[in-house]
């Protein structure tokens, strides 16, 4: 008869033991067999108000230094757990009642924590999150629906965000406000070839070279023929915090009317009317921006034949607007003088 244990018998085939601790008290045990205890310290998974104590001051004291390695490193030694995506919506919320400058780091964070704190369906979850949060969010910020369209649009162009973020949105979004910060971030992204969102935020304008600024206020420009939003184009320019240079958005949106078609004419004259009135544009550089086109006349009339008809059209619209004086009209050189008046003519001079 066979037995399952018994002297000198490991015990029964396919039985198997578990593991024990050794004991102390066992006269076989070896104390130095055992090995280094090795003691491991377990941090707790942060719950929602922890993680507002603890990250919130992290990304304030990132608004004066901007080294977003810093921060990851720091973010790495908490245990976020599941919360991740807060990280993005705290950052984002948090520069939204900041300056133009902070908001430009916040973008600029995101990318640098990409990949080491936060995938992209973290960030993808914050500002599903942040979109649904607007109706609370504007209360604070009442700019918030096309301040967080900027920063879903530099997401995207900056690869945090997927490019087809925007798209499965479509048809499928009941509130006003996420529907105004998509529509923002589309309009964005739809001008982004050849003048890129690495500087959405227009910020630190003064010690920008002058090209770039130049580029900033067609920016603007054609953002705002494209959305008709004159409080926006009013926003981009303040923040761009360069009074000495409006001088060149008023003579890039002349160039525009005199090179473009349909209605553009009347939408820039709207559009000076209201930077006129408000007093971000002053009377000095209005008038410097028209003259700075009445000086380029005779280049500008080889690329548009037609362009002191053009530009007497628009300067009566604007006397009409109160947006410039019958004296700067009248400085016109193309006042006066024997000029062509329409294609129709078939090149004959008005006498």
């Amino acid at each position: 008869p066979g037995g399952a244990g018994g002297k000198g018998v490991w015990g029964a085939a396919g039985v198997i033991y578990d593991y024990e601790e050794p004991d102390a008290r066992d006269p076989n045990y070896d104390d130095a067999a055992q090995g280094k205890t090795v003691y491991g310290t377990m941090v707790p998974e942060l719950d929602e108000n922890a993680l507002q104590k603890t990250v919130t001051p992290i990304v304030k004291e990132y608004f004066e230094h901007g080294d977003g390695r810093e921060v990851a490193a720091l973010l790495q030694e908490l245990n976020l757990g599941k919360r991740k995506h807060e990280v993005p919506s705290l950052a984002v919320s948090l520069a939204l009642e900041g300056k133009a400058s902070h908001r430009e780091l916040t973008s600029r964070l995101l990318s640098d924590l990409l990949g080491k704190v936060l995938t992209a369906s973290d960030v993808a979850k914050a500002f599903d999150r942040m979109l649904k949060d607007l109706p609370d969010l504007i209360l604070d910020t009442p700019e918030a629906p096309q301040v967080l369209g900027q920063f879903i649009a530099r997401a995207v162009a900056d690869d945090v965000l997927p490019s087809n973020f925007l798209d499965s949105y479509k048809g499928k979004v009941n509130c006003d406000h996420a529907r105004a910060a998509l529509d923002r971030a589309a309009v964005l992204l739809s001008m982004k070839r050849g003048v890129g969102l690495d500087n959405v935020w227009g910020v630190g304008g003064g010690q920008r070279p002058v090209k770039h600024l130049i580029r900033e206020m067609n920016f603007i420009l054609k953002e705002f023929l494209l959305s008709g939003e004159l409080a926006e184009a009013e926003h981009c320019l303040r923040d761009l915090e360069v009074p000495h240079f409006h001088h060149e958005l008023v003579y890039e949106a002349v160039i525009m009317v005199l090179e473009s078609t349909g209605n553009t004419a009347a939408k820039m004259v709207k559009l000076l009317k209201m930077l006129w009135e408000s007093g971000l544009v002053t009377l000095d550089q209005m008038n410097r921006g028209f003259q700075r086109v009445f000086d380029e006349l005779p280049d500008i009339n080889l690329d548009v034949p037609l362009v002191h008809t053009i530009l007497e059209k628009f300067l009566d619209l604007c006397v009409q607007e109160a947006v410039i004086t019958k004296q700067l009209r009248d400085s016109c050189p193309s006042r006066g003088r024997k000029r062509f008046v329409s294609e129709g003519d078939g090149g004959r001079v008005k006498e």
